[in-house]
């Protein structure tokens, strides 16, 4: 079983897509990874010798700021957002849409259920 940055990659799928699995790592950087580690990118996780996988890790360890470090350092930039009260901390602090997008109509996902305001009374049916 390859076990990459505290990740079991999926033991049935390619290399290069496995890798993928990891937080921080999308197709182009797999590839990349696959590339430098000189293994074959069509090469099933469960193929791969040990030493392959030793490759992998050197590389990934070495070049690529993934799974903890990479979530503590997007949630650090987060934070120093909200701190200093720019526009899209304030956005974050709602939790609303940061990008632009619109909120008159969607971004349902982000905002949440409904929420009644404090007098309004439910529909009898």
């Amino acid at each position: 079983m390859a076990r990459i940055a505290g990740i079991d990659l999926p033991r049935d799928k390619r290399i290069d897509i496995g890798l993928t699995a990891i937080y921080g790592i999308g197709r182009t950087a797999a590839l990349t990874i696959v590339r430098k580690a000189q293994v074959d990118p069509a090469t099933k996780v469960k193929a791969l010798q040990e030493a392959e996988v030793v490759r992998l890790r050197e590389i990934i360890d070495r070049d690529c700021k993934v799974e903890g470090d990479l979530r503590r350092e997007v949630a650090m930039n987060i934070k120093r957002l909200m701190d200093i009260g720019s526009y899209r901390g304030l956005r974050h602090r709602r939790g609303l849409p940061v990008r632009g997008q619109r909120t008159h109509t969607n971004a349902k996902t982000r905002k949440g259920p409904n929420r009644r305001s404090i007098g309004a009374k439910k529909k009898e049916k």
